[in-house]
């Protein structure tokens, strides 16, 4: 008997009741979790009961339908072609985005006047293969429209039996990226991570014969993380062993970053969702 798909409004209340359940642990851990690279960050195992994380992950895209980023930087696929897919995947994108979830959400951060990004700049599905991998960078500040400062990553993971030993795991950076925390990519865990000047991250490289699938949203605020006024494009680094890499990354971020003070809206079409929530 084919299982009865969840609707969103039952993905936003389980998520919710979820998150409450585990409120005030979740809130310390998001507080002292700064003391290990100085990224606040915390993890909630479980988010929805596991035979509709099974059937997320099987609603997930080829990677064949999806678009290949590759280079020294990256390798995934992404999209954000819902209309393409299964609607199950926008239900549960946008599930995680409704005022009810951002509201337990800013209560665990204590991070006020969170705004969810429905066009999923820079969010959205991505899927890692044998070999792909992401490497230690800093998020771009803004929305596409850059009046918003993002400030909040939640990834929501859904491939069955990952482990540390497959890659492909969230790795968390001191300023230097020197040290790390890392924290596994399991089955049916939400992260939430803050984004500022210093959240450096990355992904590992991927060794398991599997896919490692993902679903990504990003808050925002009007308000700076910092206090102040700032501006950066997504900046990269490398990993300490990876020296020359690190000065092609360090001349490839501000080569970048000068073209967006030139040309502020970029000079390309920007990767956004302009399609219906539902």
């Amino acid at each position: 008997m084919t299982p009865i798909k969840p609707s969103r409004e039952s993905l936003v209340a389980t998520i919710v009741k979820q998150f409450e359940s585990s409120e005030a642990r979740l809130r310390d851990d998001f507080q002292r979790s700064v003391g290990e690279v100085g990224v606040r960050y915390c993890a909630l195992d479980g988010l929805l009961p596991d035979e509709v994380a099974n059937q997320i992950h099987a609603a997930f895209p080829e990677p064949a339908q999806m678009r290949l980023m590759d280079s020294f930087r990256e390798k995934k696929y992404t999209s954000k072609d819902f209309d393409r897919f299964d609607p199950l995947m926008a239900d549960i994108t946008f599930a995680i985005q409704d005022p009810r979830v951002v509201a337990v959400v800013e209560r665990i951060t204590g991070i006020a006047d969170q705004v969810p990004d429905s066009t999923l700049y820079a969010g959205g599905l991505s899927v890692m293969a044998r070999g792909h991998f992401l490497g230690p960078h800093i998020d771009n500040s803004h929305e596409a429209s850059r009046r918003l400062y993002r400030t909040l990553n939640l990834l929501y993971y859904v491939t069955p039996d990952w482990s540390l030993a497959s890659g492909g795991n969230l790795e968390l950076w001191d300023r230097a990226v020197r040290r790390k925390a890392t924290v596994v990519s399991s089955f049916n865990r939400l992260v939430i991570m803050e984004t500022n000047p210093w959240s450096w991250h990355s992904v590992d490289r991927v060794v398991a014969d599997g896919v490692r699938r993902c679903v990504s949203n990003y808050y925002f605020s009007p308000t700076s993380p910092t206090g102040r006024p700032y501006f950066n494009v997504t900046s990269f680094s490398a990993r300490p062993e990876q020296t020359a890499l690190r000065v092609l990354a360090r001349v490839d971020s501000a080569l970048r970053q000068l073209v967006r003070r030139v040309a502020p809206g970029g000079l390309g079409r920007k990767d956004i969702y302009e399609g219906p929530q539902r």
